[in-house]
């Protein structure tokens, strides 16, 4: 594993939004819903993929705050265009378990 500089840390933008809008999303290759995530007055609402079926139902994702990485550039999914990446983290049998803050904090602030 490489070491990264703090200045590469930096320059990674996770932060907190919550889940306001979710679709299934059948055209992906693999199990995914489509996401609108509010990330406040800063950056607005965001649209993603994610493929977190196998662990979250859609009723339990809607208004479930999330941690994402803001400041990628757009990637084309199939017909949609996911402006952020919601994080989580892979288990043994491949489900993802999403990276969530474990108090409500407000949409839009930045990992500290």
């Amino acid at each position: 594993m490489s070491e990264i500089t703090w200045s590469d840390f930096e320059a990674v933008q996770l932060r907190v939004g919550t889940i306001v809008e979710v679709e299934d999303f059948p055209e992906a290759h693999r199990p995914a819903y489509k996401l609108m995530v509010d990330f406040g007055v800063l950056l607005g609402i965001k649209k993603s993929s994610a493929q977190i079926t196998q662990l979250y139902t859609k009723e339990e994702l809607l208004g479930k705050q999330i941690i994402a990485v803001t400041n990628f550039p757009p990637k084309q999914i199939g017909p949609i265009r996911s402006e952020v990446l919601v994080t989580g983290f892979y288990g043994e049998d491949g489900a993802v378990t999403l990276a969530v803050p474990d108090k409500p904090t407000s949409n839009g602030n930045r990992l500290a």
